[in-house]
């Protein structure tokens, strides 16, 4: 489905690009929109595909292997302080690798980002348990978090908002929606990994070797990533147009001092979608495992189909919000989102039934929004700012929306009731439609 999508893109190019050589002369540089795709949805697939890793192996392995000296539920809650480190790291990532880029080159600083990811992910593959180095393996448990996270705010490489930049007007919603693709399948890639071992391998087995190949794996496609990214990124072509389009980056300060609002409100738009992220893939495996009536394979696969799903709801989303409005999408479906949430407890105590109903209409629900979440305000970005302002604006979304997403709700749940779920999600949904309500003002001043 993937590929006809992106095939899809080749129909229509990127405009053309003009500029006047020392002669005089013009050259044009004409760019099929269906690269630039295909090297997001890599990128971003290989980005997600290392977050779910470890967000699974939260869930599954962490409390028994990293945290055997307490129950489950409290070493679940532990592993998810661990898991937030990384968002709490990006917009650091973000800021050190960008002065990485003016002193060495984009080239240079997205290689140092991508190694830097492979290597956090493949060396917690590394570490030995509890019993072998006691609390400083969760000291070095948490460094590699870290190190992710600095990672994936040093890879933004400018390609999202060089294509939202070139779309055309009337497809607008369409090529938001591509870079979106790589969640469901780096979710999808996840899930089907960790299923087929935990259904394999003896428990023990797999608590001992088997749930360290996903990380080795990550290293690979991670591998695979950077020449997919750099073949863009490196060339003259690709090059002029970030230029041409002033995909730089600027000084934090000064973008805080001319354009906080817009970055506060970027970060506060797509709330209910990042809020929903984790809450129908990280957190209702803990649930289930922890309290749930079926067993973590059939219930990875309900997972795997809902992204399925979600990979649909996104390509509809563009459809959607190029008729409709990317705003005004996201506006109701954070109103969708909102009423879910008011059926969140019943659906998670119903049953087997109840469970994966809440698993499967929530992975359309976030398809159909997180697939225009991104970008969905940063165009207000004067466009020298628009390269920082579009990575700043993610991470604190990510922090703010998903960061604590697991913790929170497993946390609340457990001791208070799922009712608390639903406030968490609701908190998100208001978030949302009061920064579009805010942003919508600012626009007409």
């Amino acid at each position: 489905m993937t590929a006809s999508i992106l095939s899809s893109t080749t129909e229509a190019e990127l405009h053309s690009t003009q500029h006047e050589g020392p002669q005089g002369d013009t050259n044009h540089t004409r760019i099929a929109p269906g690269e630039i795709a295909i090297g997001v949805v890599i990128g971003r697939a290989s980005e997600y595909f290392d977050f779910f890793v470890y967000g699974i192996a939260s869930v599954l392995v962490f409390p028994a292997v990293f945290f055997p000296y307490v129950d489950r539920l409290t070493g679940t809650l532990m592993a998810f302080v661990i898991f937030s480190f990384a968002f709490i790291a990006r917009p650091f990532g973000t800021v050190l690798f960008m002065k990485i880029q003016q002193r060495y080159g984009r080239e240079a600083k997205l290689t140092a980002a991508l190694f830097l990811l492979g290597i956090s992910t493949a060396g917690i593959a590394f570490l030995p348990g509890y019993g072998s180095w006691g609390m400083g393996i969760i000291v070095a448990l948490s460094l590699l978090r870290v190190g992710q996270g600095l990672a994936l705010g040093g890879a933004w490489d400018g390609l999202p908002s060089l294509l939202a930049l070139n779309a055309p007007a009337s497809r607008r919603g369409w090529y938001a929606m591509l870079g979106q693709l790589g969640a469901p399948l780096g979710f999808l890639v996840a899930s089907a990994l960790f299923a087929y071992l935990y259904a394999s391998l003896p428990k023990d087995d797999f608590l001992i070797w088997g749930w360290r190949y996903p990380f080795y794996v990550a290293f690979a496609i991670n591998v695979v990533a950077l020449f997919a990214r750099l073949r863009l990124v490196a060339t003259n072509e690709y090059a002029h147009l970030l230029d041409e389009n002033e995909l730089e980056p600027v000084s934090v300060t000064e973008l805080v001092r001319d354009q906080g609002y817009n970055l506060v409100i970027g970060a506060f738009a797509p709330l209910a979608s990042y809020a929903l992220f984790h809450l129908v893939t990280v957190f209702p495996l803990s649930w289930i495992l922890l309290y749930g009536t079926q067993s973590v394979n059939e219930f990875l696969v309900v997972q795997m189909f809902g992204a399925v799903l979600s990979a649909g709801a996104m390509v509809a989303s563009g459809k959607i919000a190029d008729s409709f409005g990317r705003r005004r999408t996201l506006g109701t479906l954070a109103v969708l989102i909102g009423i879910f949430a008011l059926f969140s407890h019943p659906l998670l105590t119903g049953g087997r039934a109840g469970e994966n109903a809440f698993i499967l209409i929530g992975f359309v629900l976030l398809g159909l929004s997180y697939g225009q979440a991104a970008g969905s305000v940063t165009s207000n970005f004067e466009q020298r700012y628009r390269y920082t302002g579009a990575a700043l604006t993610a991470d604190l979304a990510w922090l703010i929306g998903a960061a604590f997403a697991p913790l929170v709700a497993l946390g609340l749940s457990a001791k208070f009731g799922l009712g608390f779920l639903s406030l968490y999600l609701l908190s998100g949904a208001v978030g949302t439609l009061l920064a579009l309500r805010i942003n919508r003002s600012i626009e007409r001043d």
